[in-house]
């Protein structure tokens, strides 16, 4: 049975304990809500985690590696077999990812849920449901039920790495025309505009990016997505990197577990969760905002707020890192601050400092 089954009975955050961890923070010796996001970040957890304390010193990035059939239509400016390098050298530690993750003390768990050959290391996690998805230029992606398989490898993933301690996950991907089946996806799902939803991806050219608005103009036509059934439109236009990331989002939520999403593919991924059930949204912290075309849609729709802002588009889940060392700092204010009593404050005789962030 697949765990779609299971939707239902994902719950919305512990408000109580919320309101706890505001209360508490509140009372901090510090002018009300001076610490802005910080604080909206340690309630949330709370509200995840049913806990007002929380230590998050395990924590992992998570990349869904596959390949994309609509690269034969020459829409990507990097070859196919970059799909496979760069998954192996996730197992060595030298991606841009594996470097910010090793700075922040995160791991890095790659998953073959669809590359494009055979990958004989055990250090990447073998999911693979085949060799790459069908080109969408011509057809569907893949079937109903090979969507369902990802998205169910990534709700397994979580649990299984909940059952191994970890704290906080974050969600990053590998495929060669990615940026392709996201952004189809993403008119597919909100009827944008093509030019609101395509970008150059990794350094298209002009012609290249011309041909890769006009192949995903093609798909959407050939494939006849139904934008009110999610899954419909992912197994027609998507990838397995992607699917299986709707997995994970989905498994978070169920799991009640943080989840920090990445940039563009990551997003639209997250987008597809919250289209299935939207109490997912309320698991989920966006590491960065993404210059890849399309982003800003998605990430509204979704009414959620990137934590950083660097000019990031590299994917991999190299956002995530750098969010994981904010959401601790959170935890940090809520676990370690001290209260005004604590401090030993006499706040009646500074209420004119001591004064409501609704006065800033």
């Amino acid at each position: 049975m697949s765990n779609l089954f299971f939707l239902n009975e994902i719950k919305p955050l512990d408000k109580e304990i919320m309101r706890k961890a505001k209360e508490r923070l509140d009372n901090l010796a510090k002018p009300i809500g001076s610490l802005g996001n910080l604080e909206q970040m340690a309630i949330k957890l709370s509200g995840i985690t049913g806990q007002m304390y929380n230590k998050l010193e395990k924590k992992a990035v998570v990349i869904m590696c596959s390949d994309n059939g609509v690269c034969e239509e020459g829409i990507a400016s990097a070859p196919q077999i970059v799909t496979y390098t760069q998954t192996t050298n996730f197992s060595r530690g030298i991606t841009g990812v594996c470097v910010l993750a090793k700075h922040e003390g995160a791991d890095v768990i790659a998953v073959d849920v669809g590359v494009k050959g055979i990958i004989d290391s055990p250090s990447i996690l073998s999911r693979k449901i085949r060799m790459g998805t069908s080109n969408i230029a011509k057809g569907e992606a893949m079937t109903k039920e090979e969507a369902i398989k990802a998205i169910d490898i990534g709700f397994d993933l979580v649990r299984e790495l909940k059952d191994k301690g970890y704290k906080i996950l974050g969600t990053g991907e590998m495929g060669i025309g990615n940026t392709t089946t996201s952004s189809a996806l993403l008119i597919a799902l909100t009827d944008c505009e093509i030019d609101e939803a395509v970008g150059y991806g990794a350094g298209l050219t002009l012609e290249q990016f011309n041909k890769k608005k006009e192949v995903i103009k093609r798909s959407i036509a050939i494939n006849k997505p139904d934008k009110n059934d999610p899954i419909d439109v992912l197994h027609k236009l998507g990838g397995f990197d992607i699917a299986a990331l709707v997995g994970m989002y989905l498994g978070a939520a169920y799991y009640r577990m943080p989840i920090v999403v990445d940039g563009f593919i990551s997003v639209v991924a997250a987008l597809i969760a919250y289209r299935l059930n939207s109490l997912a949204r309320e698991f989920m912290f966006p590491s960065h905002v993404s210059k890849e075309n399309g982003y800003n849609i998605a990430i509204d729709e979704l009414n959620l707020r990137p934590i950083l802002n660097l000019d990031m588009r590299l994917g991999e889940g190299s956002g995530c890192p750098l969010a994981f060392n904010i959401i601790e700092a959170a935890t940090a204010v809520i676990n370690n601050m001290a209260t005004f009593e604590e401090a030993k404050v006499d706040v009646e005789n500074y209420k004119d400092f001591w004064r409501n962030d609704e006065d800033f």
